[in-house]
């Protein structure tokens, strides 16, 4: 099989169904933003790391996969049989942000990104993350149905954040409260 079809040459791609959409269609950006989202997610994978948080970072990725492919269906349905996202992979997210914050100081105030590189990897996923959501919410307007889908999005968010300071804990990296000028 090729790996280009020359059907996208003149701006217009294929959803799960058959329906062609502009590549500018909100329901484009959306599934494409939650695919630039797994590959933040691989590259943070990729970093200085605990196995278990290495772990969960791919059960993430598999779980982004299923929001793309749900993403990329058209609203009027698909033959396809699809995954799909339940309750219990949110409930995943919050046992492990849960697990973390355990072993964390309180927060007093937002945090500046950075510290080591592998922190702002986790940031910069986080920021995608919240990209993502709001395309989705965008989505809902053209009439995506899913809410669980946003659910797990703005979940995700909080993982990645909380993520991020279990990182710079555990690799001993400054933590930088923002300090309002007033």
């Amino acid at each position: 099989m090729k790996i280009y079809t020359k059907t996208g040459d003149l701006g217009e791609t294929s959803l799960l169904g058959g329906e062609r959409l502009k590549k500018s269609h909100v329901q484009i950006e959306s599934y494409g933003t939650v695919d630039e989202l797994n590959s933040w997610i691989g590259l943070l994978r990729d970093q200085e790391m605990s196995e278990e948080y290495r772990a969960q970072l791919i059960e993430i990725q598999d779980r982004l996969f299923t929001i793309g492919s749900l993403l990329a269906t058209s609203l009027q349905g698909t033959k396809m049989k699809l995954p799909e996202i339940s309750n219990g992979d949110i409930e995943y997210l919050e046992k492990n942000i849960d697990e973390m914050n355990e072993e964390l100081p309180e927060m007093r105030s937002f945090v500046l990104p950075g510290g080591h590189t592998t922190v702002s990897y986790a940031h910069i996923a986080r920021c995608v993350c919240r990209r993502a959501e709001r395309l989705v919410v965008a989505m809902k307007e053209v009439g995506f149905e899913q809410q669980i889908v946003l659910t797990y999005l703005n979940r995700l968010s909080d993982y990645l954040f909380v993520l991020s300071r279990k990182l710079t804990q555990d690799l001993n990296a400054p933590e930088i409260p923002w300090k309002p000028r007033m």
